[in-house]
């Protein structure tokens, strides 16, 4: 009988993966050129991409930053590269700089926007980054009132007054919610602030400027414009989107006809209308149904839209994502909008 076992005895050395297995090549097989049609489509697309650079990239290198003139930006270029070559005339960028950033803000006055930027981005570390300290999250509460008024300037009593209405808001949800209840209490801590801010703020906010006189020069809307305007109206309606999309997921999973249908039918609303129309609609045809001689600051006015228009997806993104919270983070605020055991569908 042979003695040759049909069991290995002995464990084989281990080997190095083949090297079309591994590294680049590895993953350009797996990726890229795993099947025949996807061999195709990555050198078509290769094809389209060096079609486009060619075109692209010499235009952009055969640029002139230094022109005073179209003429004298193509005699330049012309000079530079040959008759025939072309290229971009980038020279209003280096001449607009300032005013592509800050676009008709004061130039003696530059350090406000760039102070409110740092403050900004400070009072949104602790909120994105939760290793910092919690104390931070103090200041959070402050800069919202603190970054406007150094944009617009004015009277420093005006973010008091607005800060002094959400204080309201609180004081008027505790003293109400142990004898009325939590309803009447949230009723009361939304009223308080409105009517504080429409018929008290204004007055009140100008008694103590009279009193004690504290303020910076005020710049008007007009002078906005740039990469300004364009981070404050993203910050401001990104911020402020959030709480507002999440009670409106809340509110679409509610089992109360009313509430559901209304979360509902703004959301499908908002998603269905492109922002330009909203925007528009903010700056021509709102002024038409406001009392006569009201003046409503543009930039608001957009970024009452633009939050709303964010708003509604935020609320998808939210209600998209809930399915994957943990059961019991989830459980409190879907108790909340009485709809336990029910999921996005």
């Amino acid at each position: 009988m042979s003695d040759v076992s049909f069991v290995r005895t002995e464990m084989v050395p281990e080997q190095a993966p083949p090297a079309s297995s591994v590294g680049v090549i590895g993953w350009l097989r797996e990726n890229l050129f795993s099947s025949w049609l996807n061999g195709i489509l990555t050198v078509l697309s290769l094809a389209f991409i060096y079609s486009v650079l060619s075109e692209i990239l010499p235009w952009l290198l055969h640029s002139s930053w230094t022109a005073n003139s179209l003429d004298e930006c193509r005699q330049q270029i012309k000079a530079a590269y040959g008759a025939t070559a072309d290229g971009a005339c980038l020279a209003v960028i280096r001449e607009r700089w300032l005013q592509l950033i800050f676009g008709f803000y004061p130039s003696e006055l530059y350090w406000r926007p760039i102070l409110a930027f740092a403050l900004a981005m400070t009072a949104l570390a602790p909120v994105l980054f939760t290793a910092l300290p919690r104390i931070m999250l103090r200041f959070s509460l402050v800069a919202p009132f603190l970054v406007p008024w150094l944009l617009w300037g004015g009277t420093l009593w005006t973010p008091v007054a607005a800060a002094l209405g959400f204080v309201f808001g609180a004081l008027a949800f505790r003293l109400a919610a142990p004898r009325f209840g939590p309803l009447v209490a949230a009723l009361a801590a939304g009223a308080v602030p409105v009517l504080w801010w429409l018929f008290l703020a204004a007055g009140w906010s100008q008694l103590m400027q009279g009193i004690i006189p504290l303020g910076i020069e005020a710049v008007p809307s007009r002078n906005f414009g740039g990469f300004m305007l364009s981070i404050t109206i993203g910050l401001v309606a990104i911020t402020v989107s959030l709480p507002i999309g999440v009670l409106l997921a809340l509110g679409r999973q509610s089992n109360l006809f009313i509430i559901r249908s209304i979360c509902t039918g703004f959301i499908e609303l908002i998603r269905g209308v492109p922002l330009i129309t909203l925007l528009f609609v903010a700056s021509v045809l709102l002024n038409y149904f406001m009392p006569p001689g009201t003046n409503f600051d543009i930039i608001l006015r957009v970024i009452i839209m633009v939050t709303i228009f964010a708003s509604a997806y935020m609320a998808e993104v939210v209600r998209g994502g809930w399915p994957r919270c943990p059961r019991a983070s989830t459980r409190p605020p879907m108790r909340w909008a009485s709809t336990t055991g029910r999921r996005s569908g």
